[in-house]
């Protein structure tokens, strides 16, 4: 048909430029799976956590699990600027706020080296991202494999568009202080 307008879900209709609507498009894709993505890990790490039988009365929220798998990647202690850096939060207190969550937790462990504090995960933090890991294959993996969904490659070059983007998001946020 003629004169069809192509139906597209945007979150912004105002800000669609012309001849850029695919944008506003992906932008509201990002904050859709940004959100479900975090809800995922919340609800995947609360799963994991029931598991555990000596675990304490404390929930964790989306940055909480970030920074504890963070924090345990490669099993090196790390300084709350690496963790800001590597998750590129900017909001330095947001991050130290969760890493005291995650050591009164029991999760992470610090330890002071002159002025710096170094965070490492205790093995019960340790022994929770391997349960987090069981419970993502579970319901993630296993299925999307038995389905025939899991294409390495696609997925692979999906994580590289998503660091391109990353960069490109960043540059703007820069070039938009300067206006």
């Amino acid at each position: 048909m003629s004169g069809d307008i192509p139906s597209r879900i945007v979150s912004s209709a105002h800000l669609v430029a012309e001849g850029a609507a695919e944008l506003s498009e992906l932008e509201y894709g990002l904050m859709v799976a940004g959100s479900a993505f975090n809800r995922w890990m919340v609800r995947c790490m609360a799963a994991a956590k029931a598991q555990d039988t000596e675990s304490s009365d404390w929930d964790m929220g989306a940055l909480d699990v970030q920074v504890l798998h963070t924090v345990n990647h490669r099993g090196r202690e790390k300084k709350l600027a690496d963790v800001c850096f590597t998750l590129n939060v900017e909001e330095t207190h947001l991050v130290n706020y969760a890493l005291k969550k995650l050591v009164k937790a029991g999760l992470v462990d610090v330890a002071r080296r002159g002025k710096e504090a170094h965070y490492g995960t205790t093995e019960k933090g340790e022994a929770l991202c391997a349960r987090y890991r069981e419970v993502r294959d579970a319901c993630l993996i296993d299925t999307l494999s038995a389905l025939g969904a899991i294409d390495n490659k696609e997925v692979g070059q999906a994580a590289s568009v998503l660091r391109a983007l990353s960069g490109l998001y960043d540059q703007a946020a820069r070039a938009a202080t300067s206006l």
